[in-house]
């Protein structure tokens, strides 16, 4: 029953093949499963099934796992990045039933390796043929699945910067590769090339509100990871720039409006400078969206309207929290959150030191990624009567 055959893996420079050839490994566990079925009954759990069980479980309690890792954790973020139209469509409908069965297959191991733990030390020769055929049956036709659809999909739509990524994890999660050396080694050359659309002047609409709605609606139907999330850049009076990721809560055609803490570092730096810039980074749709303006305050019912519209227990955090001052410790935190509960109760009031923030545009760029870094630019800029003068611009 044992196979001293060692045959010749692919390197991870094809991270796909590599997949493949984890897929023949696990057809030969699963074989000896089935052979162990017919060998126990006739001879027990001799040194040959011994070595076997050993064998299965060595494969199924590692080497499985990191496996189902390597797809769950990198294939599929990186193939959702790459996918559109059909293959996107394919990719969100198998995504979730093929982590669904590892999930499955991981509670049917679990039924079955304490069987093999027996067999292995020679303990008992008793091993389930249901629970057999159940692991066999749901790990073929996981395979299958995977090599039908997923494997062909991301040799074709993951780029060569992409397969190195996914590659580099799949090593650095062996300990083949060192983290630190997989971040380095390929820094400067990983690069990805965009393709997926172009972007002219008549593509775009006449006003840039209406433009960015139509690219926000798009991320939202192409399930963008947050594509409410924008960066907002702010200068104080020191000259010196800082940004962060904020939520945008509302736009219109008078601006963009976020929510904080008045008396914040970007509050501070505010009111020094009423002017900002965010952006909005959108990668599975190779899109970004860069916006300049003056910012006002909104009015404060806009800001009650907001507040109260919030979970009780993130109003009493606005509350609590004197943000981007020093805190001794995560306990004086949450004694300030306690001390506040215990006076707000869950009808808590907002503070005048949080509302919200407009960026009034000024200036609007929409990027769209292309080929060779050729991208196309359409930019907006206001004019003194109010109206928008719309160009390209080089990349």
């Amino acid at each position: 029953m044992s196979n001293s055959l060692i045959d010749t893996a692919p390197g991870y420079d094809q991270p796909i093949a590599v997949l493949k050839h984890c897929h023949d490994k696990i057809r030969k566990q699963l074989q000896t499963l089935q052979n162990l079925l017919t060998h126990l009954p006739q001879h027990g759990a001799d040194a040959d099934a011994q070595q076997a069980a050993q064998a299965v479980r060595k494969y199924f309690n590692k080497a499985a796992h990191l496996h189902h890792q390597d797809e769950e954790m990198d294939l599929f973020p990186l193939m959702t990045a790459a996918a559109q139209g059909e293959d996107a469509a394919l990719l969100a409908e198998l995504g979730p039933q093929i982590v669904a069965h590892h999930q499955q297959m991981d509670r049917d191991w679990s039924t079955l390796d304490p069987q093999l733990e027996k067999i292995a030390s020679g303990a008992s020769a008793a091993l389930a043929a249901a629970d057999v055929e159940r692991f066999v049956q749901a790990y073929s036709a996981h395979m299958a699945t995977e090599e039908a659809y997923i494997a062909p999909m991301a040799k074709r739509i993951l780029s060569p910067a992409q397969m190195t990524i996914l590659g580099e994890a799949m090593q650095q999660r062996r300990g083949i590769l060192p983290a630190a050396a997989a971040g380095g080694i390929a820094l400067a050359d990983l690069r990805m090339d965009y393709g997926r659309a172009s972007l002219s002047e008549a593509d775009t609409l006449g006003e840039p509100i209406a433009q960015f709605a139509k690219w926000f609606n798009e991320a939202m139907k192409a399930q963008v990871n947050e594509p409410n999330a924008m960066s907002v850049a702010t200068v104080g009076a020191d000259g010196r720039p800082s940004s962060r990721i904020v939520l945008i809560k509302q736009y219109d055609e008078r601006g963009f409006t976020w929510y904080t803490n008045y008396q914040s570092q970007k509050g501070q730096q505010l009111a020094a400078n009423p002017h900002a810039a965010i952006l909005f980074f959108w990668p599975e749709l190779e899109r970004q969206v860069r916006i300049e303006g003056r910012v006002e305050k909104t009015a404060e019912e806009e800001s009650d309207k907001y507040f109260y519209s919030r979970p009780v227990k993130s109003q009493l955090a606005a509350i609590a929290s004197q943000q981007s001052r020093a805190v001794a410790s995560r306990e004086q935190m949450e004694e300030q959150y306690a001390a506040v509960e215990a006076a707000s109760g869950d009808q808590p009031q907002r503070p005048a030191h949080w509302g919200g923030y407009r960026l009034v545009p000024e200036r609007v760029e929409f990027w769209q990624g292309r080929a060779s870094r050729f991208h196309d630019r359409i930019v907006y800029t206001r004019q003194a009567d109010g109206s928008w003068r719309k160009e390209r611009i080089q990349p």
